[in-house]
């Protein structure tokens, strides 16, 4: 009897082991593709974040991105806030079934707008980012990877 309560309890931790650390694989420093824009996922409760921790900002000398605020978000109260450093990203839960993370809000401060998202890892180890509006198939994806 006491291998199959054993037995019962390290299934038990393990399975839970395995589906903390799948929903967790999220989580870190992350960079795009192109090289021009770096996040850093993080855990707050159950939702999944992402705050800006680099862009680049050769499009404009004259305002290096340390002093960059959010001029575009429709909040007039949030207009001055710098851009390193907000949440990008919020809200999104894992889904263990689809190895998935969705539900969430995805931030382009350089429209203002904010757009549903999911996202998931690749077999390659690449995260992808879909923001949607309505529809997931009226979306645009973006590529990550580990610096």
């Amino acid at each position: 009897m006491n291998a199959i309560l054993n037995f019962f309890i390290s299934s038990v931790l393990f399975s839970n082991l395995n589906f903390q650390s799948r929903s967790d694989a999220i989580l870190g420093k992350w960079i795009n593709i192109q090289g021009n824009l770096e996040v850093e996922v993080y855990k707050q409760g159950n939702d999944m974040k992402a705050k800006l921790l680099w862009f680049d900002d050769s499009d404009d000398k004259s305002k290096p991105m340390n002093v960059r605020t959010d001029e575009k978000n429709p909040d007039k109260s949030l207009r001055s806030r710098k851009l390193i450093g907000i949440d990008v990203l919020r809200n999104l839960k894992y889904y263990p079934d689809e190895n998935e993370w969705d539900n969430g809000k995805i931030y382009d401060s350089s429209s203002g707008k904010e757009w549903s998202s999911e996202a998931w890892i690749t077999k390659d180890g690449l995260l992808k980012v879909k923001g949607y509006w309505v529809f997931k198939f009226l979306s645009q994806t973006e590529t990550f990877r580990r610096p």
